[in-house]
């Protein structure tokens, strides 16, 4: 994506949110209106899970960084996420609405989404002792030529995109059924299908405070701390996905 791909898209999502503000608040001054009464696709209504290990026992990995991270850009996201849901449902009540806006609002609407879903699998993914075992292993052995293979390709991704924004994410694509390392740029990149089991979080802030530009050390800290039982249970769901 080139700088002025990039500037445009910001202000497209910035208009579109700015937009549906102005709406809302017309609306408001205007005096009382009956108000469309509320669809789950935009309740609004995200909760924050909490963490479901204790951060102060990662290895390598602080609990400062780990709160942070799950406090401020995790929760963030959510929050984001209920705002932006909101927005479009008193977009979607205004007829004349620019499309062009409304497109700003649901492209920030795809972007928090995945951030929050991303975030989740990431917290959830850690808490164990790094220990690769049970048909994820052995899947992952087949589907790469050998596990080894595996943590290389899903490694060097992540590599791929340190000193950037993105995500490395294992996959089961219930389309192909195969699994996949992919590449995951803007919370927003990934194959149609795709069921993720495992993503490591790219991003500066889920290890500059304790790792600074030093991207491969905080790689190795995460493999160190990976719940592999929760990983082999998402494989297990997305196997019971492929079949029904």
């Amino acid at each position: 994506m080139t700088m002025n791909e990039f500037s445009r898209r910001s202000a497209i999502a910035t208009l579109g949110i700015g937009a549906a503000t102005l709406t809302v608040n017309e609306a408001s001054a205007q005096g009382p209106a009956a108000s469309p009464p509320p669809v789950p696709a935009f309740a609004g209504n995200h909760q924050v899970r909490p963490l479901r290990f204790d951060p102060a026992k990662l290895d390598g990995l602080s609990e400062r960084l780990i709160k942070s991270h799950h406090e401020n850009n995790y929760a963030g996201s959510v929050k984001a996420l209920n705002m932006i849901e909101t927005r479009l449902a008193a977009a979607l009540a205004d007829p004349d609405l620019p499309p062009v806006v409304y497109g700003g609002l649901k492209r920030e609407e795809l972007h928090r989404t995945g951030s929050v879903v991303l975030h989740e699998i990431y917290f959830d993914g850690l808490g164990g002792n790094g220990q690769a075992a049970g048909s994820i292993r052995d899947a992952l052995s087949a589907a790469f030529g050998s596990f080894d293979r595996w943590e290389t390709d899903f490694r060097r991704t992540g590599m791929s995109l340190a000193g950037g924004s993105g995500w490395c994410v294992l996959v089961y694509n219930l389309h192909t059924r195969s699994l996949h390392n992919q590449w995951a740029w803007d919370h927003m990149h990934g194959a149609i299908a795709g069921v993720p089991l495992l993503a490591l979080d790219m991003y500066e802030h889920s290890f500059h405070m304790d790792y600074g530009v030093a991207a491969a050390r905080y790689v190795d800290a995460y493999f160190r701390n990976i719940d592999w039982e929760t990983v082999e249970q998402r494989y297990a769901q997305a196997l019971r996905l492929a079949a029904g």
